[in-house]
């Protein structure tokens, strides 16, 4: 076809017509909702991209630049008002001494201060600021030296620091060991611009009736691995659920808690507390009321813990050991010996199954003539989280319906965890074990040999199957449980069993 100018006539166009575009970054066009959020999202990348060739930029900068000659001049701390100076100086020179810096007199004769050793000794000071927990944000900076006698190679270190509020209210329901808690909990950090906390604490629970401590705490080396603590407590227990009676204690408790990264933490400490056993049920045995009254300790301990697992309550992996003596007899009506021990491990075995060993096992020796000891300082043994399908503390001697307790124990246990069917990022785990153990009064006639061989020997032992779930920080187990030997004074609970808490067996 022609037209009348150019002689051709162009094709005539009908719609509705396809649509051609080719975007480039694939924009809708479809949707102004879908159009928003593909410019957000492009937005986003743009700059993640454009922080990212910084970021290698100024790793690349740094990196050549390491072995280029500079040194620390001054070090400041700004935002830090209502810290101690005398405490920076106290956490900050450590780390000088050990990097080989000295200021302002200049380089060390041993090693020479570059950018490299610049940047790792502020690494190190940031790191120890955070530690403090005083600053909610530490940002270190390099800057030209303001020291009119620096040279070019000097430097500040500038610490922009943020510190977090000082006053901390907070009120908590908890539950754990089966028991319910309401907590009211008031912290006070930083309390004399030292890093000190001072805390104090009000709650009341199903068993634990009334409890109220005041602990006030302070890192006692410039490492802050050390920490020194200052505690009163006062305690009223409803001990009714296998002893028919209440126990009340008052004391106060100084504490020496040191940590290392291979060998786990120790812990000093010297407690001092009044007891009082009291409240009795009508039917309480002679044996609890012979208990009846006033008693003081005054004991020094050490206790020992090493801790690998991943996850304390439900853990997949690592090990455990925790040893603990105390001597009490400084003062007081108690006076005695006891010993701790507890440990487990646990290994994957594969598809989802990990294997979980534990043990613990003590011993109460008195150190008076009459060899006898207090209710309150025996152990007691039983229930869901030292051995199952047993009721709590119903283990070892009794008189009636009362668990007395005893001076010798020891239990282990098995545990084959494992994951659901097709659910193993569940937190719900199948759970069969086997448990075994004994709590026993010493003999005075007998060794102490003979005394574990014949408690080794006449063990009480639980099996079941159950399942367990782990909402952190705590374990909940529910388990199906039935005793396989018990002793005739064992207070025994056949079928369902539940546990709500962190330390089990």
């Amino acid at each position: 076809m022609f037209d009348d100018e150019d002689g051709f006539l162009a094709p005539g166009l009908k719609p509705p017509l396809a649509n051609t575009s080719a975007p480039r970054d694939l924009e809708p066009t479809t949707s102004e909702q879908l159009l928003l959020k593909w410019q957000e999202e492009r937005l986003q990348r743009r700059l993640q991209n454009d922080y990212e060739s910084q970021m290698f930029r100024l790793s690349e900068l740094v990196n050549t630049n390491l072995k280029l000659g500079l040194r620390i001049r001054a070090i400041r701390v700004e935002g830090a008002n209502h810290t101690r100076d005398s405490f920076l100086s106290t956490i900050i020179e450590p780390i000088l001494r050990s990097e080989n810096v000295t200021i302002p007199s200049g380089i060390s004769d041993t090693q020479p201060e570059t950018l490299e050793s610049v940047l790792h000794t502020t690494r190190r000071i940031a790191d120890l600021l955070v530690q403090t927990d005083i600053f909610s944000s530490v940002n270190p900076t390099l800057v030209k030296s303001r020291d009119p006698l620096a040279t070019d190679k000097d430097v500040d270190v500038v610490f922009k620091c943020k510190e977090r509020g000082r006053m901390f209210l907070q009120t908590a329901t908890e539950i754990g060991n089966n028991e319910g808690t309401a907590r009211l909990t008031a912290r006070l950090r930083n309390v004399f611009g030292g890093a000190e906390k001072f805390e104090a604490t009000l709650s009341y629970g199903s068993f634990t009736r009334q409890a109220f401590s005041a602990n006030l705490t302070a890192p006692l080396t410039p490492d802050l691995r050390t920490v020194g603590s200052l505690a009163a407590y006062a305690n009223d227990r409803d001990l009714s659920s296998y002893a028919s009676c209440k126990e009340v204690l008052k004391g106060a408790k100084a504490t020496i808690r040191t940590t290392t990264s291979l060998f786990g933490s120790h812990e000093f400490a010297y407690d001092a507390v009044l007891r009082q056993l009291t409240d009795f049920a009508p039917n309480a045995s002679i044996s609890i009321r012979e208990s009846a009254g006033f008693s003081s300790k005054s004991s020094i301990s050490h206790t020992f813990i090493r801790d690998t697992r991943d996850i304390p309550a439900a853990p997949n992996q690592g090990s455990y050991v925790k040893l603990f003596q105390e001597l009490a007899g400084l003062g007081g009506d108690a006076s005695f010996l006891k010993f701790e021990a507890e440990s487990q491990v646990i290994t994957r075995l594969g598809l989802g199954q990990r294997l979980s060993l534990s043990a613990r096992g003590g011993i109460l020796h008195s150190l008076i003539p009459s060899g006898d000891t207090l209710f309150n300082d025996r152990f007691q043994l039983g229930g869901p989280f030292s051995l199952r399908s047993f009721k709590t503390n119903a283990l070892g001697p009794r008189d009636g319906n009362d668990s007395l307790g005893g001076e010798i124990y020891w239990a282990v246990g098995a545990s084959l965890l494992g994951d659901l069917p097709r659910k193993a990022h569940w937190p719900v785990k199948t759970h069969l074990f086997v448990n075994a153990g004994r709590l026993d009064i010493r003999n005075p006639q007998s060794s102490l040999t003979q005394t574990i061989h014949a408690s080794l020997s006449k063990p009480s032992v639980s099996a079941g199957v159950g399942i367990m779930y782990h909402l952190n920080p705590i374990r909940v187990e529910l388990n199906f449980a039935f005793p396989l030997i018990a002793a005739r004074s064992d207070g025994l609970q056949r079928g369902f069993q539940a546990g709500v808490g962190i330390d089990f067996l």
